[in-house]
């Protein structure tokens, strides 16, 4: 009776652990970091994350010491000016390129499928590939402090450049590669074609960008009501930031739009389940 006893109590001790096993396999964070690592695999396994960096790299440099109208060299100035206001347009074509596959890929073999049916939550797939996205960007972002410690160096007097502003166009940068990310996903997720997800991308990026700004110049507004309008864009949020002050206003506004994309393809993977 008593081995009976012990065999049931060890049998729900088991069982117990297998419950719990399953739901450590399965919680929201650790589905996460399982995707995130296999997506990161992916970038590296693949030319994508070296062609991605090399890419930018490339650009950013000629930007930097090469082009004419923008070169350090010529410009005669210890500034990473011109760098900062190429990149937002590379990372418009850079980012897309990366996330283009992120869901477009997986609904065009029909993997989409397999992951969306398991007990995981949408949103644990949309952050894993989020973050390794960001990831990629990030460390192609990395190597161009190199630029600043030339620039550093190269100043008359040594140091001469304005290092705050430099240090808050890192963290516009940043930001701003989040939101484009977030945008990059979203168009992935609506679409099985990655050419029509990187095309619809950087259509967005571009227009969310720079189109507020310019229709804020049209001779139709009155008051401070053209300020309004501008203030929509990612490209004033990313101006502010760039010159070094850190307002909350700001940051809100890179984080709202980051959530609103994530959410929209959320929206789009869920109705995939209707």
């Amino acid at each position: 009776m008593a081995s009976d006893e012990l065999c049931v109590t060890r049998k729900n001790r088991y069982s117990l652990l297998a419950t719990r096993h399953s739901l450590l396999i399965y919680s929201p964070l650790a589905t996460m970091l399982s995707i995130f690592k296999k997506e990161i695999n992916l970038f590296f396994s693949s030319l994508i994350g070296y062609i991605a960096i090399g890419v930018f790299l490339i650009l950013t440099g000629m930007v930097m010491w090469v082009f004419p109208q923008s070169n350090v060299l010529d410009y005669g100035f210890a500034t990473m000016d011109g760098f900062f206001r190429a990149a937002p347009y590379i990372f418009m074509i850079l980012i897309p390129a990366v996330t283009m596959r992120s869901f477009a890929e997986e609904r065009q073999t029909g993997t989409i499928e397999l992951l969306v049916t398991r007990p995981i939550s949408d949103l644990s797939i949309i952050l894993g590939k989020y973050f390794a996205a960001l990831l990629l960007v990030a460390l192609a972002v990395i190597p161009t402090l190199l630029y600043y410690y030339t620039i550093h160096q190269l100043g008359d007097p040594v140091g001469n450049i304005d290092a705050g502003g430099v240090a808050g166009s890192y963290i516009g940068l940043l930001f701003l590669a989040g939101a484009f990310v977030a945008i990059g996903l979203f168009a992935s997720s609506i679409t099985r074609n990655q050419i029509v997800a990187f095309v619809l991308a950087v259509v967005l990026c571009l227009f969310l960008y720079e189109a507020f700004g310019e229709f804020s110049k049209l001779p139709i507004f009155f008051a401070k009501s053209d300020d309004i309008v501008d203030q929509i864009g990612i490209g004033y949020h990313y101006s502010n930031i760039s010159k070094g002050k850190i307002d909350s206003r700001d940051v809100i506004y890179f984080l709202s739009i980051i959530a609103a994309f994530v959410a929209m393809t959320k929206v789009a993977l869920g109705a995939r389940k209707w």
